[in-house]
């Protein structure tokens, strides 16, 4: 089977691009025929399509992103298995999703949310992200290079250090994490806590609300922002830096970050809901804070970028639940009970790490994908000295065997940018 990988490629060190690269190294490093590309690039996946004749084109990204996923190697002939996150709310291309053979998502939750808003669960198929658990692996205190990163954020040797990784902090719970370390603080003094944020104009604005928000509660001098890109190659050592991972998020799709730190063996701290529930194991790999909020929407925005004629308002029958808010008084109880006793951390942190290299290896999860690619699509396996699958052999919507494509199939719909909600 010769699989095409569509996602932000080269891959820069974000979410998106690394759920794709791992797909792609995983299913290599397991003698699999694939090849990378970037999804927006039409040349280059259409010079790919050419020569290389994939069996099936694996895209990673968001429902708005399915005109590059599946509409564009569909054009071609080549079947498309997107592998999709979610923002909230799915407003476009249920049709074209509804008619796809295989539809994954990154989590239980993600699966729900699409099903919330018209894609039918029939061929829809809950798949977890991978990690990489030998370079997310659990270091000593003692490491030199561990050691250089606590040394680096000014956390002196006998205070507590706890992380958060995201997008920017709000979204990760920051500032729930924050209330509940303003309790803590009454008690507990020595601690640290540090926000790894991506730099964006978004971010700094958030950034100084939330610094805003720590000088209000009296911790400021205990609360570190840092932004600026890091390398996937150093996160292990910044990980293992901690001793703590908090990740109350707000929405969460799956909770890559929270695998990576049980990886690196530290217990997490988050909330019981979203993708997080499928990832953390509550009172064995660390703990969920109950939902104490809802968000849900009323309305929503759509434009061109999600695949409308033009900017426009949708209003919902029912308001949409799109993000929560983690109960802050069991946040500072949970974050309290780990600050103070350190065999409980150790303890959660050792099946942490277990957790994460049984249910997580990015090479056992590209064989699943493998073979779930294999079973949901019936695939023209590649003969000697023309590649195999569709590739783009096929005219008027047909492939090689004469069977009607997808894109066929899509075509004859009238499905495009703008049908839904306009």
């Amino acid at each position: 089977m010769r699989t095409l990988i569509l996602y932000e490629y080269p891959p820069p060190p974000a979410g998106l691009a690394t759920q794709g690269d791992l797909l792609y190294r995983g299913l290599r490093e397991i003698g699999e025929d694939c090849k990378p590309v970037h999804l927006t690039t039409d040349l280059q996946k259409e010079w790919m399509y050419r020569w290389y004749r994939p069996d099936v084109a694996v895209g990673v990204g968001w429902w708005g992103q399915i005109p590059s996923l599946v509409l564009h190697p569909r054009k071609f002939g080549i079947e498309a298995v997107p592998w999709l996150v979610a923002d909230g709310w799915v407003a476009n291309y249920q049709d074209v999703l509804n008619s796809l053979p295989l539809l994954l998502t990154t989590s239980r939750w993600v699966l729900d949310t699409y099903v919330r808003d018209g894609v039918s669960p029939k061929n829809m198929v809950s798949f977890p992200i991978g990690c990489d658990v030998d370079s997310f692996r659990p270091l000593p205190r003692s490491n030199e290079k561990v050691r250089a990163v606590r040394e680096s954020l000014g956390v002196a040797d006998d205070e507590k250090l706890i992380l958060t990784i995201g997008g920017d902090g709000a979204s990760k719970g920051s500032r729930e994490m924050m209330r509940a370390l303003a309790k803590v603080n009454r008690r507990f003094k020595k601690w640290k806590y540090v926000c790894k944020v991506w730099f964006q104009e978004r971010t700094e604005k958030q950034n100084r609300l939330d610094m805003k928000l720590a000088e209000q509660l009296g911790i400021r001098d205990k609360v570190l922002y840092v932004d600026g890109v890091l390398s996937r190659e150093f996160m292990p050592y910044v990980y293992n830096a901690c001793d703590i991972y908090a990740g109350p998020s707000r929405q969460e799709g799956f909770g890559m970050p929270h695998v990576e730190a049980q990886a690196c063996g530290r217990p997490v701290l988050s909330v019981d809901a979203m993708g997080i529930k499928e990832t953390v194991v509550h009172g064995e790999t660390g703990f969920l804070a109950d939902i104490a909020h809802v968000v849900a929407l009323k309305e929503g925005i759509v434009d061109r970028n999600m695949g409308f004629q033009e900017r426009a308002t949708i209003k919902f029958d029912e308001p949409k639940v799109i993000a929560v808010r983690a109960n802050v008084e069991q946040l500072a109880e949970y974050v309290e009970r780990l600050l103070c006793d350190d065999a409980l951390a150790r303890t959660m942190g050792t099946a942490a790490r277990e957790h994460a290299f049984r249910n997580f290896d990015y090479r056992a999860l590209a064989r699943r994908l493998a073979d779930l690619i294999r079973e949901r699509i019936p695939i023209v396996e590649s003969q000697p000295g023309h590649g195999g699958g569709n590739g783009v052999n096929g005219k008027n919507g047909k492939n090689r065997n004469g069977a009607r494509t997808a894109q066929g199939r899509a075509a004859g719909s009238g499905v495009g940018a703008g049908q839904k909600g306009t």
